[in-house]
């Protein structure tokens, strides 16, 4: 089945209802004048999706320092307030921070919170040229499988690509 994604949020347009939450981070930056820099983070939870609320979790903050919404040094919420707000358990927020942590997405200072660690460009490019060559493969197995010929499907591609 074939299911529409949105370009704005990256979520399946369908029937499905999603809770939207809009976290935000406020931090105090000491240096000789006190500036307050605030950063906002929308958070998009479907309980009817596959993915489990901490997978949801991940690839939302994953995509977001990807595409520079969240920069290098940027502070996250903390466990505890993130689950607050968005209404879950602490372990799913943990779990969630932990795989982050574990990709090289986040780094954790004890006693200060976590930061967006610094990123590579190439090693989150290698990972998307993965994503997509394994979303290719299913692609080419439909198209034999449903005797689809190869223009037709460069065809579709294209037209994809370009968003029509």
């Amino acid at each position: 089945m074939y299911k529409k994604y949105s370009k704005k949020s990256g979520l399946p347009i369908d029937n499905c209802v999603y809770r939207v939450y809009t976290v935000y981070i406020r931090y105090v930056q000491s240096d000789e004048i006190q500036q307050s820099e605030e950063h906002l983070m929308e958070i998009y939870i479907s309980n009817s999706s596959p993915k489990p609320i901490y997978e949801q979790i991940t690839d939302q903050i994953k995509a977001a320092i990807i595409s520079g919404a969240l920069r290098e040094g940027d502070p996250l919420p903390s466990i505890r307030f993130l689950a607050k707000e968005l209404r879950i358990s602490v372990i799913t927020t943990k779990r969630a921070y932990e795989d982050l942590e574990q990709a090289g997405f986040i780094n954790t200072v004890p006693g200060k919170g976590c930061f967006v660690a610094p990123q590579n460009p190439a090693l989150h490019h290698e990972e998307a040229l993965k994503a997509v060559e394994a979303h290719l493969q299913k692609a080419v197995e439909a198209a034999e499988l449903g005797c689809v010929s190869r223009g037709e499907v460069f065809e579709t591609l294209t037209l994809l690509y370009e968003g029509d």
